[in-house]
């Protein structure tokens, strides 16, 4: 006799007003992310942490974690302005650092980038601000070496619409935050002590003089998240969520978002040549040697 097939996950039928899926138990998760960092860190032998601590909530909540994970001393926080930053930013940044007791540093970036950009006509916004992203994240990197690990900030929401830049903002070391839904990181900065003021304002990667993510996307995160929290962990069909009461066009879109944008979330592909190919066969630490 086969065994009963379990009942598929998606086959629940969402509430597309109900954001309750995605509640979490704060504390849980809080130490939860700080052994992360301490296991992982440990494993790769990194003692220092660098977070690119841009007066957010997601770079704040991150380095509340790393100053529980790492020690307090051993965090460098990084605020890298182009200049049309903004002023409230840096003070939003270097008031954090303080409240938290972690190393703070202002490394300006608009010499690199506009001599980059010198020669160049009609540089559109998004190129700008991909350059932008990359090279902030040189200058972790460097600020890294040689014993520091450095923190992503991207959250599930930005991840699975591949709203970052490749290489960019999306890269580091390790990342705590990265299964975590945007809705869900501002349950945890609220619990982690993250001033209102980071926690309440319009999200932005400041890549040119009012840029929302909200505004760019077109939708908010709290529409997002829901949509994905189905789609994504319950495996729903969009059929199913339009069923529900979700909006046809926004799921339509966000479903197209993440399977468009799926080549950011995993290493390169390299070419298969060989008996045992790096991401193809080779994939665990445990696979080699092994006793």
């Amino acid at each position: 006799m086969r065994p009963q097939r379990e009942q598929r996950a998606g086959a629940i039928r969402p509430d597309s007003r109900d954001p309750s899926p995605l509640r979490i138990d704060e504390e849980l998760v809080r130490r939860m992310l700080v052994q992360f960092l301490r296991e992982e860190s440990q494993k790769a032998g990194l003692t220092r942490a660098v977070v690119g601590l841009s007066g957010g909530v997601d770079s704040a909540v991150v380095a509340a974690l790393a100053a529980e994970a790492f020690g307090r001393q051993n965090v460098l926080a990084v605020h890298t302005p182009y200049r049309t930053s903004s002023w409230t930013s840096l003070d939003h940044a270097a008031g954090l650092a303080e409240k938290i007791g972690i190393a703070f540093r202002v490394v300006p970036i608009t010499p690199q980038v506009d001599a980059y950009f010198r020669d160049v006509a009609d540089v559109s916004r998004v190129r700008r601000g991909n350059k932008m992203a990359r090279e902030r994240k040189s200058i972790e990197f460097d600020l890294a070496w040689p014993d520091g690990a450095v923190l992503g900030t991207s959250n599930k929401s930005e991840l699975l619409l591949g709203y970052g830049t490749w290489f960019g903002d999306m890269a580091s070391s390790m990342n705590p935050v990265g299964d975590l839904y945007k809705t869900q990181l501002r349950e945890l900065a609220i619990h982690v002590a993250i001033p209102d003021a980071i926690v309440r304002k319009a999200p932005s990667a400041e890549l040119w003089v009012g840029q929302t993510d909200e505004a760019e996307l077109g939708f908010s995160y709290a529409q997002a998240d829901v949509v994905l929290y189905h789609l994504v962990d319950r495996r729903a069909r969009p059929s199913e969520l339009v069923d529900a009461g979700f909006d046809g066009a926004l799921v339509t879109r966000i479903r197209d978002m993440v399977r468009k944008s799926h080549y950011k979330r995993v290493m390169p592909i390299i070419a298969k040549v060989s008996l045992r190919t790096i991401g193809h066969d080779f994939l665990y630490p445990r696979d080699w040697e092994a006793d």
